[in-house]
């Protein structure tokens, strides 16, 4: 049940994100930098407020894959902010995710996520301080499965302090990289503001 709740926000979240990006492609917001920017600030902080928890509750409830809701706050609001606006969205969602899996345990994990991944990941990432080194290093490269890997270390012995920590020191690079490589994609491949 849970698992069809979690299938069905995401599609409907996919889609709210689809007819938006449609809505800015035809008002032509897409065509210049300027004007995409003159548009988002009309909004002031609510913004850039609306941007941070729309990319925190994405972790929890996975509406697009991570590396897009990152291109999506560079495309927003440039390089440097947009990064900052990821960066705090995400972290958040990561607390949140490990939070809500300290209290509802491994049932959790069963219900929403595919029985392989979790089994690939028990076995691979053990227990104890080797969870925390594969952790962190999983948190710190940008192909991992992060919101998973954040419920899962829910479900573990990591202390709330240990688990921050990663969150906050590793997050930054995998971001940037996905940031700047996005951006670079749209840049070249598909002629957005060259």
């Amino acid at each position: 049940m849970i698992k069809k709740i979690n299938q069905a926000a995401s599609i409907l979240g996919l889609l709210f994100c689809a007819v938006l990006a449609y809505g800015f492609w035809k008002a032509g917001l897409f065509n210049s930098k300027e004007a995409l920017t003159s548009y988002i600030s009309q909004f002031g902080w609510a913004g850039p407020a609306v941007f941070v928890m729309f990319q925190a509750v994405q972790v929890v409830l996975p509406i697009l894959p991570g590396g897009l809701g990152c291109l999506a706050g560079v495309i927003l609001f440039g390089a440097w902010k947009g990064f900052w606006y990821n960066y705090i969205g995400i972290c958040a969602g990561s607390l949140a995710a490990f939070a809500i899996a300290r209290v509802c345990g491994r049932p959790l994990l069963e219900s929403i996520f595919p029985a392989k991944m979790i089994e690939k990941y028990d076995r691979w990432m053990g227990s104890g301080s080797r969870f925390a080194k594969w952790f962190a290093f999983l948190i710190f490269i940008p192909v991992a499965p992060d919101d998973y890997l954040c419920f899962l270390a829910g479900t573990t012995r990591i202390g709330w302090r240990l688990y921050t920590a990663i969150i906050l020191l590793c997050k930054p690079m995998s971001i940037a990289l996905y940031s700047l490589g996005l951006t670079m994609v749209a840049q070249n491949l598909l002629g957005l503001w060259r």
